[in-house]
C-alpha cells in the first residue's frame, strides 16, 4: 500500500467541514484561519509502542489516547480544540485493513466527540510503532489558564479520580508477566477490566477547562502523576502546597488497596488526564453555584515552598518520583 492510497482509504473520514481550514489533508501544507479575538494554543505529543502503552492495547484506543492526551493540554489552558496534524511511523505488518481501520477508528471517534478535525500528517514505514500528534486550538485573548498563577490562599482541586489508570497498567503488566512464565494467574488477568477505559479510553476534561476560565488561576493536566504535575504548578508559580491524601477522589477498587499501594498510583503513576488547578475560595464557591461539574478540593497553597502530604489533617511522609521519560 502506498503512502497516498494509506491516507486517503483509512485518514479521509477524519476530516470534517471545519470553516476555520482553508486547506486539509492533500496538500503541502494545512492552511487554517484564526477566530477573531482568540490566541493559539498549540502542544505536541509523541506515544512510543512498549514505552508509552502496553504491546498489547488494542488499535483503536492507541488511535484514540494519541488524540484524547493532546486535547487534555489544550484542556489545562482552558483552550478550544481545533485540529490535529498526525505523525504516524509503523512497521509493515500493522499497515494493514485490520489494523489501520480500528486505529483510525480510534482517532474519528474522539475527534468527531469534541468537534475536532485531522488537517495534515505524515506516514512512513518503521521497525516499532511511533506516534505523534500535535494539537491546535483557540483561547479569548488573554483568558490562557497557565501553571504560574498560583496564589497563597487557593484551594487545590482536581477534576475526578486518580490512580485508576495506573492501577489497571500495573495489572496488565502483572499479567504479562506472568504469561511469559507460564503462570495461571487468572484473577490478575481479570482485574484490569473495571479500570482498564480508565488507562486506553481517558476523556480529557474539554468542557471543564473552559469554563474554568476566570475561575481557576492556575492549571495542568496530570499525565506524570499527580505530586510531579502539582509540583510543576508549585515551581513555576513560586510558591507551596499542604496535599489531604484522605481528600483525593478514588475508584472503590482503588480505595481496597494498602494506603501505600494507592498513593503510589495516585502520587506518582500518571496517565490520568484528570485536571490539576488552583482558585480561590470564593471563586470555588461560585464556581458549585454556576455550574454543575464535580470538582473536589484535596489541598491548599501555601507561603512556604515545596509539597507537604498529610491523611486526614496528620502530616505523612512520602516519596514523590512521577512517571521518568528518561
Amino acid at each position: 500500500m502506498s503512502e497516498f492510497s494509506l491516507i486517503y482509504q483509512h485518514f479521509q473520514h477524519c476530516t470534517r467541514n471545519n470553516p476555520l481550514t482553508q486547506v486539509g489533508i492533500g496538500d503541502d501544507c494545512a492552511i487554517s484561519s484564526m477566530p477573531s479575538d482568540c490566541e493559539l494554543v498549540s502542544c505536541i505529543d509523541t506515544l512510543v509502542a512498549g514505552r508509552h502503552f502496553p504491546l498489547s492495547t488494542s488499535a483503536y484506543a492507541i488511535g484514540y489516547k494519541s488524540v484524547a492526551v493532546n486535547l487534555s493540554d489544550l484542556a489545562a489552558m482552558g483552550a478550544t480544540p481545533y485540529a490535529i496534524l498526525l505523525g504516524i511511523s509503523l512497521p509493515t505488518k500493522l499497515a494493514q485493513d485490520d489494523w489501520l481501520k480500528p486505529f483510525t477508528q480510534g482517532i474519528a471517534d474522539i475527534c468527531n466527540r469534541f468537534d475536532v478535525e485531522l488537517i495534515g500528517g505524515d506516514t512512513t514505514q518503521s521497525n516499532t510503532l511511533n506516534i505523534s500528534v500535535t494539537a491546535l486550538g483557540f483561547v479569548p485573548a488573554g483568558q490562557a489558564i497557565t501553571r504560574r498563577g498560583a496564589k497563597v490562599g487557593d484551594i487545590i482541586c482536581v477534576s475526578g479520580e486518580i490512580g485508576s489508570a495506573s492501577f489497571a497498567l500495573q495489572q496488565i503488566l502483572n499479567a504479562e508477566k506472568s504469561e511469559r512464565h507460564n503462570i495461571a494467574l487468572q484473577s490478575i488477568a481479570l482485574q484490569p477490566i473495571a479500570l482498564q477505559p480508565a488507562l486506553d479510553l481517558p476523556v480529557p476534561q474539554v468542557e471543564l477547562g473552559q469554563k474554568l476560565r476566570g475561575f481557576a488561576h492556575s492549571m495542568i493536566d496530570i499525565s506524570d502523576g499527580l505530586g510531579q504535575d502539582l509540583g510543576h504548578i508549585l515551581t513555576a508559580s513560586k510558591v507551596g502546597a499542604v496535599v489531604d491524601l484522605a481528600s483525593i477522589p478514588t475508584h472503590p477498587r482503588l480505595q481496597a488497596l494498602p494506603n501505600t499501594d494507592k498513593w503510589q498510583h495516585q502520587l506518582n503513576g500518571g496517565d490520568d488526564y484528570q485536571l490539576c488547578f488552583t482558585m480561590s475560595e470564593q471563586n470555588f464557591v461560585k464556581f458549585n453555584q454556576q455550574f454543575s461539574d464535580k470538582i473536589f478540593a484535596i489541598g491548599k497553597i501555601v507561603t512556604e515552598n515545596g509539597l507537604r502530604l498529610a491523611y486526614n489533617n496528620q502530616p505523612i511522609e512520602f516519596s514523590i518520583t512521577g512517571y521518568q521519560h528518561f
